[in-house]
């Protein structure tokens, strides 16, 4: 099970950085943002539904880092990369695990909440989100 959860997000993130790569690539962030397209009820909607999503996941995040900044890094992380981050952070908790190890161990451990990791996602996104 743990390999098929490491392939699954592993796609997950890959999919994720090839078709925002590709979106970017299409058109700016910012001039997306500036359109009118982001006022169409269904982007709308779709926004509001991830966003949710993400907070959600956020939640369970924030109850493994046992370190304020941590939850803090990884809050502004979630938010900004979405599924890129959740992706991330849960191949880090996989590989954590060994292949035949059980998964109460990826969802239940609390750990300290290291600052590297998100450090480093939150200091991407605020790079994209201030170039864009």
């Amino acid at each position: 099970m743990i390999w098929s959860l490491r392939l699954l997000f592993a796609v997950v993130l890959l999919s994720m950085i090839a078709v925002t790569g590709w979106a970017g690539a299409q058109q700016a962030l910012g001039d997306f943002a500036r359109s009118a397209t982001i006022r169409d009820p269904w982007v709308i909607a779709t926004l509001v539904d991830a966003y949710w999503a993400f907070i959600a996941f956020y939640v369970w995040v924030a109850w493994k880092e046992q370190s304020f900044p941590a939850r803090g890094l990884w809050f502004i992380a979630i938010i900004l990369l979405g599924n890129m981050a959740m992706a991330l952070y849960m191949l880090v908790q996989l590989s954590a695990v060994p292949a035949g190890g059980p998964l109460d161990a990826v969802f239940t451990r609390r750990q300290p909440g290291r600052l590297l990791l998100p450090g480093v996602l939150t200091a991407i996104a605020l790079v994209i989100c201030l170039l864009a």
